[in-house]
């Protein structure tokens, strides 16, 4: 489903949108530039980097096209086969932002000299607004952004302005005296750049002189209808975990193919304490077909012994496949639906020159082959947020909707190191503490995650007058909007000490408890 499906215009629904071409150098958050547009009522798409001049005039026949920008990206200027793009759309005359990469890619294009940075920038950086003009109109002196480069801007031609600079980046920003072309080394799509929805807003508003005449409508009707034209007259599965992605997928399709779709919650013994009791009640009071699978002995098997993370996800995904391959056979369904979201595609590194994060069972985890005809995936294209919006409209329970994000692969991607048969319940002893505590503060509704994780720490610590040696818990929590980026939540300390006491108490191998205080980037939400 693309995201045309889902575009109402505010004018008389003929009329072409102006719209913002977004071009994805592989960058984390192209998908994130284009969403901050989208909320400002303003149609953006994102296309490929290397976007040609037939391809462009192809979609100025569909909208209105007032500007473009380049997103950031993994690679170097300097790396072989790097992601360009074609120099005659910059000659086309319309506006262009360069974004980290982009901004860098621009000023080489022009003649600029861009070299490797002495002193790399990733995170919070503080830059001077030499010029506090064009997409920068309304800044102060010095403004808090978000930096995460290794290459960096020296010199442009004399037909360039610098705007901005920061210790390491001499050209943090900068425009073309004539035209409208503008580079920012930050990130401002990025909730860490403070002002970064203000220099959105000039370029979109001010420079692009784009008008906000779009609104997202309901497609729900046009996910159901898809889903159902896709499976048929066949039966499905929906693989179903308890949590707001899965329900929403299960829901949609439950709502296009009724009883020819059977709900499948695999044990795989690293969900949460009380999970499963918890799934089938909810799911009872919706009065949906569903099947609890025990597949606790197959998966441990596979990981006793697994350190590395990716070949746990891995795992996991084969595992998970092979579980709904066997069980739907005895349904004869040939289709299984998952609740696959964008942020798992963006991290998993579907995209041409996107760095893969962290491979994601349901995406990158899963095998090359399986036995269905298809794997329907009516939410890939939207956010975390967006999905919560869809469970409303469905008329899902806050249960559901309201749920905090929890990884398919569960409580194995948050026991860090070796997993052994004992592990799993410690952690899940512990997360149920986290939880226990967090949520009697009534701090779930501003919080998006929350969670223990088991480290592969050992430590000395007293218990009784004794030497007891045993294991570090982290906890995590987190506040965000999407899940794509996320600031660690300022807990309060009596709070943190009543947790910690518990865990150490109630929690006999557990010696010492830490408190994670990273943002997302440059930490992922999840450790592994």
């Amino acid at each position: 489903m693309t995201i045309l499906c889902w575009v109402k215009f505010m004018t008389d629904g003929t009329a072409k949108p102006d719209t913002i071409l977004v071009l994805d150098f592989g960058g984390q958050y192209a998908h994130l530039i284009a969403r901050r547009i989208r909320e400002m009522k303003v149609f953006s798409e994102v296309l490929p980097c290397d976007l040609t001049m037939h391809e462009l005039k192809s979609k100025k026949s569909q909208m209105k096209i007032r500007g473009i920008i380049l997103s950031g990206g993994p690679s170097s200027v300097y790396d072989e086969n790097i992601p360009t793009f074609n120099i005659e759309v910059m000659k086309a005359g319309m506006p262009l932002l360069g974004i980290c990469y982009g901004h860098q890619l621009i000023a080489k294009q022009v003649g600029g000299k861009v070299i490797p940075s002495k002193k790399k920038e990733y995170g919070i950086t503080f830059v001077t607004i030499d010029k506090s003009t064009g997409v920068l109109n309304g800044l102060d002196k010095t403004e808090k952004v978000w930096m995460s480069h290794g290459d960096t801007v020296l010199e442009l031609p004399e037909e360039f302005q610098i705007l901005g600079h920061s210790d390491s980046s001499p050209v943090a920003a900068f425009r073309h005296e004539n035209l409208r072309i503008y580079g920012l080394q930050w990130h401002p799509e990025v909730v860490h750049t403070e002002k970064g929805n203000l220099m959105l807003r000039n370029f979109v508003f001010d420079t692009c002189e784009c008008k906000p005449n779009w609104i997202v409508d309901d497609y729900l009707d046009t996910t159901i209808k898809e889903v159902k034209k896709e499976v048929g007259e066949g039966n499905a599965i929906v693989a179903l975990s308890g949590g707001v992605d899965s329900s929403v997928a299960a829901a949609i399709a439950y709502r296009a193919i009724g009883k020819k779709l059977t709900a499948v919650l695999i044990d795989h013994g690293f969900l949460r304490h009380g999970e499963v009791k918890e799934v089938k009640t909810i799911f009872a009071k919706l009065k949906s077909n569903l099947i609890v699978l025990d597949r606790k002995e197959n998966f441990l098997k596979r990981l006793v012994g697994i350190v590395d993370p990716e070949r746990k996800r891995k795992i996991i995904g084969e595992e998970f496949i092979r579980s709904f391959e066997s069980i739907s056979k005895d349904l004869k369904a040939d289709y299984l639906i998952q609740g696959t979201i964008y942020p798992d595609r963006i991290e998993s590194g579907f995209k041409k020159h996107s760095d893969k994060i962290k491979t994601h069972h349901n995406v990158g985890g899963l095998p090359d082959t399986t036995s269905f005809k298809a794997i329907v995936e009516p939410i890939k294209d939207l956010y975390k947020d967006e999905v919560r919006v869809m469970a409303k409209k469905l008329n899902l329970p806050k249960k559901i909707w309201g749920r905090q994000p929890f990884p398919g692969p569960g409580l194995a991607v948050r026991i860090i190191g070796e997993i052994d048969s004992k592990k799993p319940g410690i952690l899940k002893k512990a997360d149920r503490i986290v939880t226990e505590e967090i949520e009697k503060a009534n701090l779930e509704d501003r919080l998006w995650q929350y969670f223990a994780i088991l480290t592969d720490s050992k430590s000395t610590g007293v218990k009784g007058d004794a030497r007891a040696y045993g294991y570090t818990i982290a906890i995590r929590a987190v506040q965000s909007v999407d899940g794509m980026t996320a600031n660690f939540a300022k807990l309060n300390y009596d709070l943190l000490e009543t947790i910690s006491s518990r865990l150490t108490n109630e929690v006999p191998e557990v010696v010492r408890v830490v408190y994670d205080i990273t943002h997302k980037p440059p930490a992922t939400i999840e450790w592994e």
